[in-house]
């Protein structure tokens, strides 16, 4: 790459896309790189403000590599399933998502890539729900130039390992258990159950049972390992949830011999639900205590977690923990 003034630049082939700003109306690449000068380009780039360009002459030159070049190499280190890149433009490159799912980050792996210096590694927040298409990452090389070694820096970190991919969701046969005698004895009408549903339509789930049943520790734990017996790989209890005496819910699934990771979430609304997992046949079949919020809270700790629960990822005591931060969403 050689710097010359733009007066005498006709005839020289730019070394980098060349923005046009217009304050208030636009912004958009006027030259690509690759663009032959023409005489005419003249008083549009000294417009633009470029009194001197960088032409194109050697693309290794001294052990860098060009922004556009550097922003493919990185793009082929972090993309990982399921992820459509964009065309490279101005050395940044925008990754998309081809299916619905559940979007994983190596914040570690991510965090020690935009330590480097001169890239950019820029994502949505992991463990959230992306849908077909969305926009998901952009890749970005910040300089004209960015030295090879660094790139095999970047390389190195990864260490074969794509930080960014999209886990599709997974069919999902779901039961529901109500629990509350109130409901039981018809004193007052069960209208959670379809707010589970209503929070659940745009996963592949089939509902396959939705029952009520007594707040009675034997019968919770018999209805929960009856529909784990039927196949069913997530099962959510509603009600009995909170620390009164005649609240069984949190006991029942414990005496199923589930797992508890965490009875308490750092994260409101949603404090009180219970996350548990159930090993039947080398599957871990998570068991919800979904708390009372869900029926009236739009984003609770249960509907955080729920695409980790559609795509089979497991949650764990760190992960919970690590809700805190940001948690507070009311």
């Amino acid at each position: 790459m050689k710097l010359v003034k733009t007066v005498e630049a006709e005839g020289l082939i730019l070394g980098h896309d060349m923005t046009e700003i217009v304050p208030g109306v636009s912004k958009q690449t006027r030259f690509r790189k690759g663009h032959i000068v023409k005489a005419e380009d003249i008083p549009i780039l000294l417009d633009m403000g470029k009194e001197q360009l960088y032409i194109w002459e050697n693309p290794g030159f001294q052990g860098l590599l060009h922004e556009e070049e550097g922003a493919e190499k990185i793009c082929s280190l972090c993309r990982g399933e399921h992820i459509r890149a964009a065309p490279v433009k101005e050395g940044k490159i925008e990754l998309f998502a081809e299916k619905q799912g559940l979007l994983k980050v190596d914040v570690k792996k991510q965090i020690s890539l935009n330590s480097i210096g001169g890239l950019a590694v820029i994502t949505l927040r992991g463990n959230r729900a992306v849908k077909e298409g969305e926009k998901i990452a952009a890749l970005k090389i910040i300089p004209l130039f960015i030295e090879e070694e660094k790139l095999k820096r970047a390389a190195d970190i990864c260490g074969g390992e794509k930080p960014i991919n999209i886990i599709p969701y997974k069919q999902k046969k779901v039961g529901i258990i109500v629990t509350g005698n109130e409901i039981v004895n018809k004193r007052i009408n069960d209208t959670g159950s379809g707010i589970l549903k209503k929070k659940m339509e745009s996963f592949p789930v089939e509902l396959v049972e939705n029952v009520v049943v007594p707040d009675e520790i034997e019968k919770i734990k018999g209805k929960i390992l009856e529909m784990i017996d039927r196949g069913i790989d997530l099962v959510i209890c509603t009600g009995g949830m909170s620390v009164d005496p005649d609240d069984k819910t949190p006991g029942a699934i414990k005496a199923t011999g589930a797992s508890i990771v965490s009875y308490g979430v750092p994260f409101v609304p949603g404090v009180m639900m219970l996350l548990s997992y159930y090993n039947n046949k080398g599957l871990s079949v998570p068991i919800i205590g979904a708390p009372a919020c869900v029926f009236y809270e739009h984003t609770t700790a249960f509907d955080v977690l729920l695409p980790r629960f559609m795509a089979d990822d497991i949650v764990s005591l760190e992960d919970i923990i690590a809700l805190g931060e940001g948690g507070l969403n009311q």
